[in-house]
């Protein structure tokens, strides 16, 4: 062994004891679920519409975590459901607790007007895929856009810390 890969491989050793260097990207675990495509689908449960306590909810995003540094984000969604294809859009937040612009005969959000970042498009049932992004300190609201489920509570509220 050189002394050049003696000295790399001590620095990944440390890895787990002085954390992930700064140019690694944090990642995020995203699971999709829902009960199934027999249980009933709330509505009005989106973003800024009061209190949702999303453990009554028939479908949802669970995070790993809810916030993480500034820069990039690695979101690896997955879609746990048995029936039902669904997605995870990124928005930001520009006032909190303001609803994104909804548009009410397509029963989704108007991904333009909303100021999309990017998105794990449509996962089939068991399917998984991956989003990086370079986000600023701010909120974020992670959204499945599929019609009907932003609005049965498919969101979640992300930070991004300084």
């Amino acid at each position: 062994m050189t002394l050049r890969s003696a000295t790399f491989a001590a620095a990944f050793a440390l890895l787990p004891v002085l954390g992930a260097p700064a140019w690694a990207a944090t990642t995020i675990d995203v699971t999709i679920w829902d009960k199934g495509a027999d249980a009933e689908m709330a509505t009005a449960m989106g973003y800024g519409a009061g209190e949702v306590d999303h453990a009554k909810l028939s479908m949802g995003l669970k995070l790993s975590h809810d916030s993480a540094p500034a820069g990039d984000v690695t979101f690896k969604v997955t879609n746990s459901s048995k029936d039902t294809v669904h997605e995870m859009l990124v928005l930001p937040i520009s006032t909190p607790g303001q609803a994104p612009t909804y548009v009410e005969n397509e029963s989704r959000i108007d991904e333009e007007a909303a100021g999309h970042l990017g998105e794990v498009a449509e996962l089939d049932p068991g399917q998984s895929g991956a989003l990086t992004l370079d986000l600023e300190p701010g909120e974020y609201l992670l959204v499945c856009n599929i019609p009907g489920h932003y609005m049965a509570g498919m969101w979640q509220v992300f930070t991004v810390t300084p």
